[in-house]
């Protein structure tokens, strides 16, 4: 028997692609799949003063880029602290709450660049909404707007996810509000979609958007004059913020 696989047929981004088919026959599993880490900056409801933001950052890796020795890495600088295989919460680092409050600023700044660095040198790709809830007028309007951008972005992109014969999303539905917009428009968009409920502590990339969490977060309010005192104290300035931080992770975002 002779198999007749075209070039053209392997680029197609079909749901049953010849790539598909040619992994079948070869007794194989090459199926091309790519992971979305996602996690959540705020609280659904009104404006409130302390929670001024609403923020989702997604983090793409393709799993066929592997990223294990930069995994190996950050456990190995994080087990200088004797914390191995730690779950790394951005937020409290910079604010020393919990379990960093007896930690020195040295200390706290060196955990949160070992995250930095690992998210910046991993071959990945991010995209964030960020929406101002004191513009909403009703509850609604919140997920109104995330499930716009959201399907704004898939269908904008969507012949880059084409190219994948399975999408599957992590997140740890620690809000149901966001859990019911990230299913429905993810799979009203995207046919070869599963969600996959997850344990921050399992996963780096999670931890990753986290961080790009807490990063667009303190974007927001640094454009706003916003920056609380020990989010200053902790990046020295604005300025500095955005040259040592902000501006390198933003070659990371998605397209």
């Amino acid at each position: 028997m002779t198999l007749v696989i075209r070039w053209d047929w392997l680029k197609s981004p079909g749901p049953t692609t010849a790539r598909s088919y040619l992994a079948i026959f070869l007794g194989c599993v090459c199926v091309k799949e790519l992971s979305v880490f996602i996690d959540e900056s705020g609280v659904f409801g009104p404006y409130e003063a302390h929670s001024p933001f609403y923020i989702v950052a997604m983090v793409f890796h393709d799993q066929s880029s592997a990223i294990t020795e930069n995994i190996d890495r950050l456990n190995a600088r994080i087990s200088l602290f004797g914390l191995p295989n730690y779950t790394i919460h951005a937020g409290p680092l910079i604010r020393r709450e919990y379990e960093y409050s007896h930690m020195s600023l040295l200390d706290r700044k060196r955990i949160f660049n070992f995250l930095y660095n690992f998210v910046r040198t991993s071959d990945i790709e991010y995209y964030s909404i960020t929406i101002e809830k004191k513009h909403l007028v009703e509850d609604i309007d919140l997920h109104f707007r995330l499930a716009k951008q959201l399907s704004t972005f898939l269908f904008k992109h969507i012949d880059r996810f084409a190219l994948y014969d399975r999408i599957v999303v992590y997140y740890d539905y620690g809000q149901m509000e966001l859990t019911k917009i990230l299913v429905s428009v993810f799979t009203t968009i995207i046919h070869n979609i599963e969600f996959r409920r997850i344990s921050p502590a399992d996963y780096k990339l999670f931890q990753a958007a986290d961080m790009l969490c807490t990063l667009e977060l303190l974007e927001a309010k640094a454009i706003r004059k916003m920056l609380s005192k020990s989010e200053l104290t902790f990046f020295s300035s604005a300025k500095d913020l955005d040259k040592s931080y902000l501006r390198a992770i933003k070659r990371k975002r998605f397209g």
